[in-house]
């Protein structure tokens, strides 16, 4: 058996010691958004498995139903306080979404190697790189659309909601494809994350091929 909470210490403990050293406020808020999807990860996985025991679902249904839908919450929610709260210049939000994505796909990444076992190089690799692409891609899908909907208070709920569950159906997607036994349709499930990311950089980058 995994204490997944016990992984969450052993990697949360050396992130509240730096915040507490650090001295520079870019620094820190980094760390706080490390930390933060790293909580969303531990959270996301109690509340999926309390979920899956309540309506009595398979790991494979859960996988594709319940666990995007409470995943992308779980990670919308504390880029979301820091929002509301901290009301940061529109050029600070990208970064501390891409940071708590990073820290809730690490602890992921974490939890699925002390599972599993980590023997398989070409495994860990396409899950590496193919889940950590996968829930960065999923946040900015939501927050890219919050910046330019923000300032619009009549676009904000329904906006705000339409990006959610289009990233939703994102992860769902991924996860059904990385379940499949084949291992073509296991790379492509894969590579579409890396695609996307791709895609988007060129989108930010070259305002003019928008």
């Amino acid at each position: 058996m995994n204490y997944i909470e016990n992984i969450y210490t052993c990697l949360a403990a050396p992130l509240l010691v730096a915040f507490f050293c650090a001295r520079a406020d870019r620094t820190r808020m980094s760390l706080i958004c490390v930390f933060s999807g790293m909580t969303a990860c531990l959270l996301s996985s109690y509340i999926s498995t309390y979920l899956a025991a309540v309506y009595g679902i398979d790991h494979a249904t859960t996988s594709v139903t319940i666990s995007p839908l409470v995943e992308e919450i779980m990670k919308f929610l504390p880029v979301l306080f820091y929002l509301l709260v901290f009301e940061p210049k529109k050029e600070e939000i990208p970064g501390c979404v891409i940071v708590t994505a990073t820290g809730f796909a690490t602890f992921e990444n974490v939890c699925y190697m002390i599972q599993n076992g980590s023997s398989d190089f070409f495994d860990l690799l396409l899950r590496g790189f193919g889940t950590g692409a996968m829930h960065i891609i999923c946040s900015v899908i939501i927050f890219t659309g919050i910046v330019y909907l923000w300032e619009h208070l009549w676009l904000r709920v329904a906006g705000t909601f339409g990006l959610l569950v289009t990233s939703v159906a994102y992860h769902g997607i991924y996860n059904m494809m990385v379940m499949q036994s084949y291992i073509s349709v296991v790379i492509a499930g894969c590579l579409i994350p890396l695609i996307s990311g791709i895609l988007f950089i060129i989108f930010v980058r070259y305002p003019g091929t928008r």
